[in-house]
């Protein structure tokens, strides 16, 4: 095609991308360009439906397939997976943790061959412990950096068994790239220095500082391997 699209210069994309199966049916779920859609059409995808629930985005989106002449992606209006019958895996990127969980729980195709890539923007901690508690595990987490900020990128599978992770887990899940675990455990020194510099709870303050130890070890161990 005469037009790649540009998610080959956004790592967080091309992440996604990589983690996604070869000759499976995708959806990119709040699609905005379509540049992720796109890519996985010419390098992967059977099909790839791209979806959002506003009319901008899908004209942006409508706009980038016919630049780059794919004819394998179908552009879909749908407020998340409202409708969206069926894919094998699917694409949830640039949004908040709880909003990544709110559209999954909404799934109407779900089995053990389906397969969830995300980046969540916010709050990871959180939508790792959804996923666990929802009967999902985490296959695989890499890290992608734009600059100096590093986002993770998940790979999940429905299990169908509900589990119970703990803190530290919910932090740090199955990342093992060692600059990103210690900025984890940085953020966590500072939470707990500012909980002690306005003398709210003294306990809590030392939890975090154990947990930071703990992920400073890991990262440390990760360097090692």
């Amino acid at each position: 095609p005469e037009h790649y699209p540009e998610c080959q210069q956004q790592t967080r994309l091309a992440a996604a991308a990589e983690l996604c199966r070869s000759g499976k049916i995708a959806a990119d779920v709040g699609c905005d360009h379509a540049q992720l859609a796109c890519r996985l059409a010419m390098d992967k995808s059977a099909l790839v439906i791209a979806s959002d629930v506003c009319d901008g985005p899908l004209e942006a989106a409508r706009r980038t397939v016919s630049e780059c002449g794919v004819t394998n992606v179908r552009i879909v209006k749908s407020d998340g997976l409202a409708e969206i019958d069926f894919v094998d895996d699917v694409i949830i990127c640039g949004m908040g943790g709880e909003l990544i969980a709110q559209i999954i729980s909404s799934c109407r195709f779900l089995s053990t061959d389906t397969r969830f890539i995300l980046q969540p923007m916010t709050r990871a901690e959180f939508l790792r412990r959804w996923l666990y508690n929802n009967g999902f595990e985490l296959l695989e987490e890499r890290i992608a950096y734009d600059g100096e900020r590093g986002y993770t990128v998940m790979l999940a599978a429905y299990t169908g068994v509900s589990q119970e992770i703990d803190g530290l887990f919910s932090l740090t899940g199955k990342i093992t790239d060692c600059n990103f675990l210690r900025k984890i455990a940085e953020k966590l020194s500072k939470n707990a220095d500012g909980m002690e510099k306005s003398h709210r709870s003294a306990e809590h303050a030392k939890v975090l500082r154990e947990m930071s130890r703990k992920i400073l070890d890991r990262a440390s161990n990760c360097e090692l391997s």
